[in-house]
């Protein structure tokens, strides 16, 4: 199975490259861009066949190693 982690900065967090995203979309005629946030994905390939146990691994693995808690939340969706 697979987990798909994806990683975003939290509220209030400073994202200077969405920042930069969304003023770069302006300059190129996107007017309605009024603000751009990244984050990351990451698919993790599990040997796992229960899908209550994979998520839970997936998110220990995000606390442990792919986020940064301080900063990051983060969400786990399993994929078959």
């Amino acid at each position: 199975m697979k987990a798909i982690v994806n990683v975003r900065l939290k509220k209030g967090v400073l994202d200077p490259q969405g920042r930069a995203i969304a003023e770069a979309l302006r300059g190129l005629g996107f007017h309605e861009a009024e603000d751009a946030r990244v984050g990351k994905v990451i698919e993790i390939e599990l040997d796992e066949t229960d899908p209550e146990r994979g998520a839970a691994r997936a998110k220990e693995m995000a606390a442990k190693l792919l986020a940064n808690p301080v900063i990051e939340s983060w969400t786990v969706e399993i994929a078959a």
